[in-house]
C-alpha cells in the first residue's frame, strides 16, 4: 500500500520530468517492477480519471494503454536509457495531434504552442476543473454480478473510472482506499453462496470509508474552489447558522481548524492524513458544542467519528434567535492590522442574523469585503470612501438578503411541489407584466438556484455563477 501510494506522486509528473530525465526514468520503473503490472495500470487509472474527470471513459482508456505501454516498453531489461524520454515525447506530439483520442482540455493548444519540455510540462500540468456533483450511481447487488461476471476485467476498469472521475477532489488514498475495498466486496460477494449477507456485511465494513470518500471529496471541492481563508469562513458561517448562539470565539477556533485539515490533507499522499486529521476535527466540535447545542449533542454521541461528522455537515441551520443590534466595524478597525479580523467577525454577525442565506451568497459577500477593503484602505480618505460603499451596500443589500434568505427558507422547508407553486404564485405578483413564457423562464432559473445551492454541499463553483 505504502509504495502504491509513493507511485501516486509520480504519476502526476511522468510526463515532466526535467530534473534528471533518467531519476524519474528510474522512480518510475522501480515501482513498476515492485507493483507489477495490473497494479501500476489500477493506479494509472484512478490517478488519471481523477485528473481528467471530464473525459470519457474512452479517452482515459487510450491514456492508460499509452502510459502502461511506455513503463511496460521502458522499464524492461536491456532497455535503451532514452527509451522513456523519447516515449513520453511522442505522447506529447500525439496530445497535440488534431485528432488526439485522449481527454480533451480547453488548453492544450496553448501547451502546445510550445516544444520539447516546455510542452511536457504544460500538458503535465492540465487537469479538468472538478464535477459540480458527484455522478456516481451504485448498481444494485445483481447489476454490479451481472457486469462482474460478464467481464470482470471491464468491470473493474469502468468502475474506477467512474468512481475516480465522480469524487475526484478525495485525496489520492482515500480514493485508493475505497476503491480497493469495493472491487474486493463484488469479487468476493458475486461468487459467494449467500450473495445479499455477504452484500449487507461488506458495506457495513465500508461504511466509514465510503463516508469518508464522500465527505473528503466534499471538503476538498470547496477548498479547491476558495483556498484556505475563504473555506475558513464559509465553515465560520456554517457554524454559526446551526449554532447562532455560539460566540466567535468560541466558532472562529473550529474554522481554522477545518481549514487547516483541508490545507495538510487534500494534496496529500499520507495513507491515513485525512481520516485521522477529520475525526481529530470532530472531537474539537463535541468538545466545544456539545454543551451548547443540543442537536450537536446528539450527533457527538455515537461511537463512530465519521458518522458523528457527517450527522454534524448534515444538520440544518438553527431559527435566527433575538441577539442585540451590531456595530459595524470602524474605518480604523477595517484598514487596521486586524481589518480581516473585524470583517469576518461582521460577516458572522450577518450569517447568525440570516440561517437560510446560502454558502454562495455568503462567499460572495466575503469576497466583496475584501475587495472594499483593498479599494479603500490604500486611499488617502479610507473612511469617506468606506462610507460611500456602504451607503450603496445598504441600498442594494438588504434586498438580496431577504430574496435569498426566503429562496432558501422556502426550499428548505417546503415539499418540493409546494415550493415550486408557492415561487410561482409570488413570482405572478412581483412581475405582474411578465409574459407566461417569460414567468417560465423566471421560474426555471429559481427553482434551479434552490435546488443546487441552498443543499448543505452545493458545489462553490457552480453557484457562484447563479448568484
Amino acid at each position: 500500500m505504502r509504495a502504491a501510494l509513493a507511485l501516486l506522486l509520480l504519476l502526476a509528473t511522468a510526463h515532466a520530468a526535467h530534473r534528471g530525465r533518467a531519476y524519474v526514468r528510474e522512480k518510475v520503473c522501480q515501482e513498476y517492477r515492485m507493483l507489477g503490472k495490473e497494479n501500476f495500470r489500477t493506479l494509472t487509472i484512478i490517478a488519471n480519471s481523477r485528473k481528467y474527470s471530464n473525459g470519457t471513459f474512452e479517452e482515459i482508456s487510450h491514456l492508460i494503454r499509452e502510459i502502461v505501454s511506455l513503463a511496460e516498453t521502458c522499464c524492461a531489461d536491456g532497455a535503451h536509457p532514452s527509451c522513456y524520454d523519447a516515449g513520453s515525447t511522442a505522447l506529447s506530439v500525439k496530445s497535440c495531434s488534431a485528432d488526439s483520442p485522449f481527454p480533451a482540455h480547453p488548453g492544450t493548444a496553448e501547451c502546445c504552442a510550445h516544444e520539447g519540455l516546455e510542452r511536457k510540462l504544460c500538458l503535465a500540468a492540465l487537469r479538468h476543473p472538478p464535477q459540480p456533483l458527484p455522478q456516481y450511481l451504485q448498481p444494485s447487488d445483481k447489476e454490479l454480478c451481472q457486469a462482474f461476471r460478464q467481464d470482470p476485467r471491464e468491470f473493474a476498469d469502468r468502475f474506477l473510472y467512474e468512481y475516480s472521475s465522480s469524487y475526484s477532489q478525495a485525496p489520492l488514498p482515500v480514493l485508493l482506499g475505497s476503491t480497493r475495498t469495493f472491487l474486493s466486496m463484488v469479487s468476493t460477494c458475486c461468487i459467494s453462496p449467500a450473495p445479499t449477507a455477504c452484500f449487507l456485511k461488506e458495506k457495513l465494513a465500508r461504511k466509514t470509508l465510503s463516508l469518508l470518500t464522500l465527505t473528503s471529496n466534499r471538503i476538498c471541492s470547496r477548498f479547491s474552489a476558495y483556498g484556505k481563508d475563504k473555506v475558513s469562513f464559509s465553515y465560520l458561517a456554517s457554524l454559526a447558522q446551526k449554532v447562532p448562539t455560539a460566540s466567535f470565539e468560541d466558532l472562529l477556533p473550529l474554522a481554522e481548524d477545518a481549514a487547516e485539515v483541508s490545507s495538510q490533507c487534500c494534496d496529500s499522499v499520507a495513507e491515513d492524513c485525512m481520516q485521522k486529521k477529520l475525526l481529530e476535527h470532530t472531537a474539537k466540535v463535541c468538545t466545544t458544542l456539545s454543551a451548547q447545542d443540543g442537536r450537536f449533542a446528539n450527533c457527538c454521541r455515537g461511537k463512530n467519528l465519521m458518522e458523528n461528522h457527517f450527522c454534524m455537515l448534515a444538520l440544518p441551520p438553527a431559527p435566527a434567535p433575538k441577539l442585540p443590534e451590531v456595530l459595524e466595524p470602524t474605518s480604523k478597525e477595517l484598514c487596521g492590522k486586524e481589518g480581516a479580523l473585524h470583517a469576518t467577525r461582521s460577516l458572522f454577525e450577518l450569517a447568525r442574523r440570516h440561517p437560510s442565506l446560502p454558502d454562495a451568497v455568503l462567499a460572495k459577500l466575503y469576497d466583496s469585503s475584501g475587495k472594499l477593503r483593498g479599494e479603500c484602505c490604500s486611499t488617502k480618505d479610507p473612511s469617506a470612501c468606506l462610507d460611500s460603499k456602504r451607503k450603496q451596500m445598504e441600498a442594494e443589500l438588504p434586498r438580496l438578503l431577504e430574496k435569498a434568505s426566503q429562496l432558501c427558507g422556502q426550499y428548505n422547508k417546503l415539499p418540493f411541489l409546494e415550493f415550486k407553486k408557492r415561487l410561482r404564485e409570488s413570482l405572478a405578483q412581483a412581475e405582474p407584466e411578465a409574459s407566461p413564457a417569460q414567468l417560465e423562464r423566471l421560474l426555471e432559473q429559481r427553482v434551479s438556484f434552490a435546488s443546487t445551492c441552498c443543499l448543505p454541499d452545493a458545489p462553490p463553483l457552480l453557484c457562484a455563477s447563479k448568484v
